[in-house]
């Protein structure tokens, strides 16, 4: 089957609003239903009147005349509805009577009878048609009404004064001073005009395109109260050494004001081994909790109610485990996965673009992901079963548009897959999460967010036919930038961060990570993720940005920025699109390739001062800030290698093998994982060894150099 074009389906919208908007609503609902009578008679009377024409012709005449404003009238009853469809009714059939009687008597033959006969038809297809149409909701009418923000006349006098003003003050300006540069753009690469006005707004339409909060296309935000409500979710990404040492660190954040969990898992674990095995060696614990059995899931969340906390885990290849794990630890404390609430990222298709931590091949792997999203859309109501993810492909190098695009693209991938498999698209797009970078350029990143919400509801109303408002609104978590921060003078990187914080923020996100200033050298340490905690707590309760909703809408900056990203983003998924969708691109590298050479552009700027950062290339200083660091101590690789070991020991070996044939013989059979790999961490098979069954049956993955 052919796949409708992204391209034709994001600007439908735009084109329908415009063609309909030239019908007056008011006039159409009254008019509509009454146009084909006065027509038909108005035509057929014509042609009984018509002086020195032969009958014949005047016939044919009147005959196709009736037909072709009978169609006029039933698009115009298509479009609005009629008032009252039996006024309508009684009046078109008086009309056609004596439409008939005046034909037949001015102008005889069977010509004009069959044109009246012709009128007759078409009278009753229109009322037909506003019957239909007046039971249509009253809110198609009034989103077909034209909604153009500025007056034409006015943008004309804004347009001419501009002019005016470029000749005159910003010539004479920069003849005193040139401008430090010859053009300024984003960092993204879009042009950034001497001045904005109304006058570059002219073809906005207020509701088509802006919108209110908490309604489509949700431009200003996904909920109509925004942080007026509740503030946005604090996670503080946590995660490392023993499963005990990350579970005093979260208790310790939530009792300093965290409202969520967030939990980094190590190396081995995000790759699918063991703490014991070969490839482990050295890097358990080191960038995330170690964790390879449900012993370990246990431990990490012990004394933590977890239906009264949302937890989100960061864990993609392997993260059908994780999840698994996260549901039986909920079982034994007595909670059932429909009161679990949170997020795992299972974004796999980003990890073949950018963060290339993968087990299997792209496509078995994305069907792993699919059963997740099936199952959970079952069972887990409150819980999203996959975060998608455009962090990882900005500091892999990718600029904002790239990260909107490739990201969206990778969404649309999941749920055209979904849909393929039989699901109903309202039943799991509600659930569908996103994860954004937040970079230094600030409008930038706030236009991001709001072009992203846009992109995503008119994709998911107009190409998947999604109904549910739900199923329309994208929303996401959001993490400042870990790329951006500098071993040098780390202090700068409380400055990054809350400036990148207050345009997440700005932009509409719906929870929040902060960095620590001393993450370039290390996991942070208690003393710094608090900074990075307080930062939140600071713009949520002291900025008053949680007092308004949507403060930059209307900006003429703002809304042009997010127009450019929206056109700019929709030209790489079309392009994706015409390649055969999100996993094809990946496999021949096409997102990539356009990450590195971004990430090429990014360096050269650096190197030759054509992008300043402080203390690197500008502004350095020759004293060394010390700051102390979290050590993670490498015995508790052993400890952790003890744990496993035991576990392996001490558990029914019957029901063990029996669970790890089960999942065998559903990942041959297509048949969906997750029954049986929560049967499988039931009977405490391990991380490694689920992993090794999908090694086996699916094989292994290695990306292709390009250069």
């Amino acid at each position: 089957m052919k796949k409708p074009s992204v391209r034709k389906t994001a600007r439908t919208p735009a084109r329908g609003a415009a063609k309909v908007a030239r019908v007056s609503t008011a006039k159409a609902s009254r008019g509509a239903a009454r146009a084909p009578a006065r027509s038909a008679a108005k035509t057929v009377k014509a042609a009984g009147r018509a002086p020195g024409r032969s009958a014949p012709k005047t016939a044919k005449g009147a005959a196709k005349a009736p037909a072709r404003t009978a169609t006029k009238a039933v698009k115009g009853a298509a479009r609005t509805p009629a008032r009252s469809t039996t006024q309508a009714k009684a009046r078109a059939a008086k009309a056609v009577a004596g439409t008939r009687a005046r034909a037949v008597a001015k102008a005889p033959g069977k010509r004009v009878a069959a044109a009246v006969t012709s009128v007759k038809k078409a009278a009753g297809k229109a009322i037909a048609k506003a019957r239909q149409a007046a039971k249509a909701p009253a809110r198609k009418a009034a989103k077909a009404a034209p909604t153009r923000t500025y007056d034409r006349a006015a943008l004309r006098e804004v347009a001419a004064a501009k002019k005016a003003w470029e000749k005159g003050a910003l010539a004479a300006a920069t003849q005193r001073m040139k401008p430090r540069r010859e053009a300024f753009v984003t960092d993204s690469g879009i042009p950034i005009l001497d001045v904005l006005t109304p006058a570059d707004r002219a073809q906005e339409d207020y509701l088509r395109d802006l919108g209110f909060p908490g309604e489509f296309p949700f431009t200003r935000g996904p909920q109509a109260t925004m942080y007026r409500g509740r503030t946005w979710t604090m996670r503080q990404f946590a995660g490392f050494g023993t499963p005990a040492d990350t579970n005093k660190r979260f208790k310790y954040l939530l009792e300093h004001g965290m409202t969520g969990l967030s939990t980094a898992f190590d190396m081995p674990a995000l790759m699918g081994y063991d703490a014991d095995h070969p490839m482990s060696r050295g890097e358990v614990g080191k960038e995330g909790v170690a964790v390879s059995s449900l012993a370990d899931f246990e431990i990490l969340y012990e004394g933590i109610p977890l239906d009264k906390v949302t937890t989100s885990m960061t864990i993609n290849a392997s993260a059908i485990y994780a999840l698994a794990c996260y549901v039986v630890t909920a079982e034994k404390q007595g909670v059932g996965p429909e009161k679990l609430g949170g997020t795992i990222q299972a974004d796999i298709l980003k990890e073949y673009i950018a963060q290339k931590e993968w087990i299997v091949p792209p496509r078995p792997a994305v069907r792993i992901v699919i059963d997740m999203i099936e199952w959970a859309s079952k069972h887990m109501p409150r819980f999203n079963p996959i975060s998608i993810s455009g962090y990882h492909i900005r500091e892999a190098g990718a600029t904002a548009v790239q990260e909107l695009a490739f990201t969206l693209a990778d969404g649309i991938g999941y749920v055209e897959e979904c849909v393929a498999r039989g699901m109903d698209v309202d039943d799991f797009a509600p659930r569908l999460s996103f994860f954004w970078d937040v970079h230094n350029d600030f409008f930038e990143e706030v236009a991001k967010f709001r072009a992203a919400r846009r992109i995503w509801a008119r994709v998911m109303r107009d190409r998947f036919g999604a109904k549910d408002p739900r199923s329309w609104m994208l929303r996401t978590h959001a993490q400042t930038a870990g790329v951006s921060l500098t071993a040098q003078q780390p202090y700068n990187n409380v400055v990054r961060v809350a400036l990148q914080a207050f345009a997440a923020v700005l932009g509409g996100t719906q929870s929040l990570h902060t960095n620590s200033l001393d993450e370039t050298y290390a996991l942070p340490t208690e003393e710094s993720v608090t900074i990075a905690l307080r930062t939140q707590q600071i713009i949520a309760n002291e900025s008053g940005a949680d007092r308004v909703v949507d403060p930059l809408g209307g900006s003429y900056y703002v809304e042009y920025l997010t127009d450019e990203m929206e056109k700019r983003a929709m030209e790489y998924i079309d392009r994706i699109h015409d390649m055969g969708g999100i996993i094809r691109a990946v496999e021949e590298g096409y997102p990539q390739k356009e990450i590195a050479e971004s990430a090429f552009r990014h360096q050269k700027e650096v190197e030759s001062k054509d992008r300043i950062i402080v203390g690197i290339n500008a502004f350095q200083s020759e004293r060394e800030t010390p700051i102390d660091l979290l050590k993670i101590d490498d015995a508790l690789a052993q400890e952790q290698i003890e744990r496993v070991r035991q576990v392996r020991a001490t558990r029914d070996p019957v029901k063990w093998e029996q669970a790890l044939a089960a999942v065998e013989k559903a990942a041959e059979s297509g048949e969906n994982l997750m029954p049986s790999v929560l049967d499988a961490v039931r009977a405490y098979a391990t991380l490694g060894e689920v992993c090794d069954v999908f090694r086996k049956v699916f094989g292994t993955y290695r990306e292709a150099g390009r250069f």
